[in-house]
């Protein structure tokens, strides 16, 4: 009877613990329908402490590879963290989780093996025009959003960040480019990257650009386009290029963006409420 009595205890104190169990939220999820791309597009949106109570406007982070099983999770984490120590301001972070990441964030090549190895590659105009037509009027739409725009991109991501800089600069306040994959189709992008930006690049932008231990091409690559940046109009490109030797191509982005987000942001942090 007292092995009894025992068991109903413990049984009742699990049912009470389980009953006092609420989920984590950190973010919200939803799902629109691309025009341009012709599909639904899911995604994960970070809203800033308070948002709920109060009428505030906020900039919105644009990350790409934004999916829960990709980078959304601990870049989230990252801007909590950063707004927490007011390195950065409060903002909204939107992630594009992917569909198909080669198809939507490289431009068509020339390349027979690349075409060969990547039959579904090409697709980034489409991919920006879902960007420019699609997700940024729905985010303005239905979030208390301000016009200050920020891309966030790593490795193929990178190289959309950058070809959406060069192409369509304003799109964006700021860029996070991140070890861009210039090597693609050749480099023909870098090559094409000083006649674009000069053409193309009429607002002033911020860029932070980064690059680790990744071998000689893609370090190469990207200090050549450190270069190009620094030589375009001052009046327009405010950049800042940070290698990181002791990063590899899976450790640099979330070390790179603390960096990253803190060049980018650090003039906007608002003053300390005495």
């Amino acid at each position: 009877m007292k092995k009894f009595l025992i068991s109903c205890l413990l049984l009742g104190s699990i049912m009470v613990a389980k009953a006092q169990q609420t989920p984590f939220v950190l973010g919200v999820t939803d799902k629109i329908t691309s025009r341009e791309l012709g599909e639904s597009r899911t995604l994960n949106i970070y809203l800033p402490e308070g948002y709920s109570k109060d009428t505030a406007t906020y900039p919105v982070v644009y990350l790409l590879d934004g999916s829960a099983n990709e980078d959304f999770i601990h870049v989230s984490g990252l801007v909590q963290y950063l707004t927490m120590i007011r390195f950065m301001p409060p903002v909204i972070l939107v992630g594009i989780a992917n569909v198909d990441r080669k198809r939507d964030f490289t431009f068509p090549t020339t390349i027979a093996e690349d075409k060969k190895a990547y039959p579904t590659t090409g697709g980034s105009a489409k991919f920006i025009a879902f960007l420019e037509k699609d997700l940024q009027p729905y985010i303005s739409k239905h979030y208390r959003v301000r016009p200050n725009r920020t891309l966030v991109g790593q490795s193929l991501g990178g190289l959309l960040a950058a070809e959406v800089l060069l192409r369509r600069p304003s799109l964006f306040e700021q860029y996070a480019i991140i070890s861009p994959s210039f090597w693609w189709s050749n480099q023909s992008l870098l090559t094409e990257a000083p006649a674009l930006l000069q053409a193309n690049l009429k607002q002033p932008v911020s860029v932070y650009l980064s690059v680790g231990e990744e071998g000689a091409v893609m370090k190469n690559d990207a200090t050549r386009f450190a270069g190009i940046l620094a030589a375009a109009n001052p009046q327009l490109v405010s950049a800042k290029y940070v290698p990181m030797p002791a990063e590899n191509h899976l450790t640099i982005l979330h070390r790179s963006l603390y960096g990253g987000l803190d060049t980018l942001f650090h003039k906007m942090v608002p003053p300390a409420k005495q």
